[in-house]
């Protein structure tokens, strides 16, 4: 097996290099034809050379949860910057590019979130202990892309900021609008719309924790007469809204259903109202989730391409008054969690233990590294169902932002 992996890093490498300590003791060098990031690991047993070879989209990440292998003379970022960067290579690892092939052909099935399966897959992530979150997350627990209008913004800075960017696009330009926030998470977003624009806000979620944990959040603000949390699959709104925002939750729906979400958001708005959709995307056109994150992170996610959205949006009538993409922030968003994580590892492994800590780090790092070398980013959509449910230019939004 050690030959064959040998034969493959010969023609994977090709930008960098990687140094490769295999379980008898020798070392084997990849040097690429184009300059790159350097990196090296240790291969601790067989385990981990099947891993690499048979199926390294799953078996990599597992292997570095079970200990099979470690970074060697470099941080797990450095070794997977260099290993996710040549990943994007046409050709590449031959048996992840045949399982990609494979999980592409079965991604409806892989995607099907149905509202069982949904509350499910939301449970295996947002159920874990709220204690994890708030080792890495800022004060307002917000676990999506921040935005930086500078750079050098704080993390609490930052998310405050990308609040702000969002509310100028939903157009909160009078009182007692009524907003419906899909996937409101520990209510962060709900919150800020009711206490800074006077929004009366409907939050619905379908985490069990993160709905007690926001519930609590309004209470202690004392605006349980503005904000409720409730328990609720988008797919069972039977109202209408003035405005409608959805941050970081459209990538749990499923390219089956977006149709379907769409559908909901057209039939929940009134004529003149407003929507904004915030979500992670890729810039390469369709594909499929890493199985490893499928498996142990998101369950069911995806991060759609713009093309797979638009086609999606198009047949509902509904207009697409703006669209911003949004390049780095997320990487620079997740840098600062991993950071924090980092710095308060031991209390991970004290709530769960080594292996879960170990699966968390690799989550962190292969994001951040998912916006920095292989193309995701984030958009927004801001729809509405009326041609004039917004001014001509953007400019009301830059106008918003400076108040």
């Amino acid at each position: 097996m050690k030959h064959v992996l040998d034969r493959i890093l010969r023609h994977f490498i090709a930008d960098g290099q990687l140094q490769v300590r295999w379980p008898d003791g020798s070392t084997s060098l990849y040097k690429g034809r184009n300059p790159g990031p350097s990196a090296g690991v240790v291969l601790h047993n067989q385990a981990a050379v099947r891993a690499m070879v048979i199926n390294p989209g799953l078996g990599f990440g597992e292997a570095y949860m079970d200990s099979h292998l470690d970074p060697l003379d470099c941080t797990l970022y450095n070794l997977l910057d260099v290993l996710m960067l040549n990943a994007m290579r046409p050709g590449g690892h031959v048996a992840e590019r045949l399982a990609s092939a494979l999980r592409y052909v079965r991604r409806g099935w892989i995607q099907f979130n149905p509202i069982k399966r949904a509350q499910q897959n939301v449970a295996h992530h947002y159920d874990l202990d709220n204690r994890l979150y708030s080792l890495f997350l800022d004060k307002d627990w917000q676990y999506s892309c921040a935005y930086f209008r500078h750079g050098t913004e704080t993390l609490d800075e930052a998310q405050a900021a990308k609040k702000h960017h969002i509310a100028a696009k939903l157009l909160l330009n009078r009182p007692d609008l009524e907003v419906l926030d899909i996937g409101c998470g520990w209510g962060g977003m709900a919150l800020t719309l009711a206490k800074d624009y006077g929004a009366i806000v409907t939050g619905i979620t379908l985490s069990h924790e993160q709905l007690a944990f926001a519930r609590k959040r309004a209470t202690d603000a004392g605006l349980e007469g503005r904000v409720r949390f409730e328990l609720l699959d988008y797919r069972n709104l039977h109202r209408r809204f003035d405005r409608i925002v959805s941050v970081g939750m459209f990538e749990h729906v499923g390219v089956g259903h977006y149709r379907q979400f769409f559908d909901v958001i057209k039939n929940a708005l009134v004529e003149d109202g407003v929507a904004l959709v915030h979500s992670i995307g890729r810039s390469d056109g369709p594909g499929t989730t890493n199985p490893w994150v499928n498996k142990y992170i998101f369950p069911g996610g995806y991060s759609p391409a713009l093309s797979e959205v638009f086609a999606a949006v198009e047949p509902t009538g509904l207009w697409v008054t703006d669209c911003e993409i949004l390049r780095l922030h997320y990487a620079k968003t997740i840098a600062i969690w991993r950071e924090r994580f980092a710095a308060k590892r031991a209390e991970a492994v004290a709530l769960y233990d080594e292996r879960f800590a170990r699966m968390f780090e690799f989550y962190l790092n292969a994001a951040e590294l998912a916006f920095r070398v292989q193309g995701h980013m984030n958009f927004q959509l801001q729809l509405s169902r009326s041609i004039s449910a917004v001014p001509f230019t953007r400019d009301y939004m830059a106008a918003a932002e400076k108040e």
